[in-house]
């Protein structure tokens, strides 16, 4: 097994006895470059955290060259989580918070954006580059099951998965404000690949059911994975966890552990795709700002860049091709 000193590392690993992956991963510096960019409350911060976290074991399993964001709309004082995360474990996040709202210390999930019981959580999986007709998929679920409101971002991601691509996976998140960190564990299907999911996907068939598998691997290692614990989980690497946790698989070449992966902070806004969005609001209203402001300011939600547009920037919006497209993530100031 390959030991990564990067601070921010994603391992992945698969059983050989049965169809089985997992990941494990750990976010520091990539994390702190979002909390450097926003003064989130701590139950804010813990539950972005996790996101962050999740959208980065999910997207790892990923097929296709784009974009997986992880949204919660939410009904609380919290208005919206976003997470993006690319194909190259490029992330960005942010959160929309209600003006003057107050957030307690210990405020839970459900105070946070399911206080009337319509949040919603929605991953969304954009393709780079589409093909004619091609949409962006998206799946939503709300913030309940069958037994009520769902307590954490694990259990929101869990019933995703069950309810969305109707895979067996297990979750562990911890955030703090130094770490966000994480573990996936997920059972494929043993006949015939998953053609038609979107997240699981495995690349193809692996086995008829049963044949030379170890039926009890994916309750061994649920098993393994609940004895893990939240300092555990926030204190220690990828590859010590891999190591504590599946050490008989390990010894016995039972588990294939692939290179790590390194997540980092990237923010895809640019003064073009803010050009674009502008354009997209018309001529009239980008001329009615100007009069009485002077100029056009934006601020990128996630990594709060300024873009600032003058007269003779405005009037060129509508003179020049400018690109249209993710305008996603300004925020407009009049």
């Amino acid at each position: 097994m390959t030991a990564s000193s990067n601070p921010d590392t994603l391992q992945k690993f698969l059983f050989d006895a049965a169809p089985v992956r997992g990941e494990l991963v750990r976010i520091e510096s990539t994390w702190q470059e979002v909390l450097n960019r926003h003064a989130y409350p701590e139950p804010v911060r813990r539950v972005l955290g996790e996101m962050i976290a999740a959208a980065a074991l999910l997207s790892a399993n990923l097929k296709f060259n784009g974009a997986l964001v992880m949204q919660v709309h939410g009904d609380g004082p919290v208005r919206m989580l976003v997470v993006e995360c690319l194909s190259d474990l490029s992330l960005r996040a942010t959160a929309k918070i209600a003006e003057g709202a107050e957030i307690a210390d210990d405020a839970t999930l459900k105070q946070l954006v399911n206080v009337h019981g319509k949040g919603r959580f929605a991953i969304t999986l954009d393709p780079q580059d589409k093909l004619p007709g091609q949409q962006a998929y998206q799946g939503i679920v709300p913030l309940a099951d069958e037994h009520g409101p769902l307590a954490t971002m694990t259990e929101v991601l869990e019933h995703y998965m069950q309810a969305s691509e109707q895979l067996d996976t297990r979750l562990w998140l911890a955030s703090n404000d130094q770490v966000a960190a994480g573990m996936l564990l997920q059972k494929l299907p043993s006949y015939g690949g998953t053609a038609g999911a979107q997240i699981g996907e495995t690349g193809g068939a692996l086995t008829d059911e049963g044949e030379g598998q170890d039926l009890d691997t994916w309750d061994r290692a649920c098993q393994l994975g609940a004895t893990l614990k939240e300092d555990e989980l926030l204190a220690e690497s990828p590859e010590t966890l891999l190591r504590r946790l599946f050490w008989e698989e390990l010894q016995n070449a039972g588990l294939r552990v692939f290179e790590p992966m390194t997540p980092h902070f990237q923010c895809s806004c640019s003064r073009e795709k803010v050009a674009g969005m502008l354009q997209t609001l018309g001529q009239e209203e980008i001329e009615g700002i100007i009069a009485e402001r002077g100029e056009v300011e934006i601020h990128c939600d996630f990594c709060g860049q300024r873009y600032a547009f003058d007269p003779v920037d405005a009037a060129q919006l509508f003179t020049a091709p400018v690109a249209t497209g993710a305008g996603e993530g300004a925020n407009q100031q009049h």
